[in-house]
């Protein structure tokens, strides 16, 4: 075999240098911006679902666990430890630490952005249930004062996050980016299942101190996300008319879908207007009292 001559070697070294310049410039844009803006806005929901649950199990924020996935963003208002059981606080604390995970992946795939003021406390939830029966509850509606309540609360947040990953699923253009967001679909959805399953079983029994079942909330809640939402039905609680069930034939409905029993799908917009509770994504409040962050939801506030 023939020694390669120094011009051939200095050569060939020079071309192995240009395409692994030219492989990690296509690497460093294999992500368009639209899919950049699409994998970004989630953050804003799991950012909720994260403090929500990281507060409801362990009594503190993100930052108390991983204060690296916060980026710098503020502390959450109003978040505190839950009156769990043993069982419900185990589960809670596992979809803590999925939503580290999650907040992580995204991370880790685009830029992301600082960890938007979000509000949790006992106000912004009773907020919410009282919109949803179109009267103020008494005592107000208190999140974190028993299981079925933590539940309930729970029923609230995941589910919109789920939505929007199925929305934006058929936008995306990029492998990376439709792997990392199947990925987080798939356990949204998991956890949204536990949460209706969990409810599903208690959904005759009353919410203490309210003359109202566990069912009655659920669709009540599902009822304003679909009011909110503008977009038809999109949402669906714990027990349904049979025409609206499974093939038409079941009113248990503990996983909600189309008539196809495919999940229902979000865009962003539809998901601002229900975590903002203003029925608009130009408006911030809700969840999001100064408003989500990213490029599409700092946009429309912009508006």
């Amino acid at each position: 075999m023939a020694f390669l001559s120094a011009s051939t070697t200095s050569t060939t070294a020079a071309f192995i240098a240009l395409l692994l310049l030219h492989l990690h410039g296509c690497s460093a844009q294999a992500i368009p911006n639209s899919d950049v803006d699409l994998m970004e806005f989630p953050l804003n929901l799991e950012y909720l679902e994260a403090e929500f649950f990281s507060y409801g199990a362990f009594g503190g924020g993100v930052e108390t666990a991983a204060p690296n996935l916060t980026m710098g963003g503020p502390p959450s208002v109003g978040g505190r430890k839950a009156c769990l059981t043993p069982l419900i606080r185990d589960i809670i604390a596992q979809f803590a630490l999925q939503e580290f995970g999650h907040l992580r992946a995204i991370q880790k795939t685009v830029k992301g952005f600082p960890r938007p003021l979000m509000d949790i406390s006992v106000e912004s939830f009773a907020t919410v249930i009282n919109n949803a029966f179109g009267q103020p509850l008494a005592p107000p509606f208190d999140p974190y004062a028993n299981d079925i309540n933590y539940l309930i609360a729970s029923y609230i947040i995941p589910y919109v996050g789920l939505t929007g990953y199925v929305g934006a699923n058929p936008n995306l253009q990029s492998p990376i980016a439709k792997r990392v967001i199947a990925g987080l679909l798939g356990v949204e959805a998991g956890q949204d299942a536990v949460l209706r399953a969990l409810l599903y079983e208690r959904a005759f029994v009353k919410v203490w101190p309210y003359p109202y079942t566990v069912a009655e909330f659920t669709y009540r809640i599902s009822n304003l996300r679909n009011q909110l939402g503008k977009d038809g039905l999109k949402d669906e609680g714990l027990v349904v008319v049979p025409q609206v069930g499974a093939e038409g034939r079941a009113s248990g409905n503990v996983l909600a879908a189309d008539q196809d029993s495919l999940s229902y799908g979000r865009t962003p917009e539809e998901i601002l207007r229900i975590v903002y509770g203003t029925g608009t994504e130009n408006v911030a409040g809700g969840f999001f009292p100064r408003g989500a962050n990213g490029r599409i939801a700092r946009s429309y506030l912009h508006l």
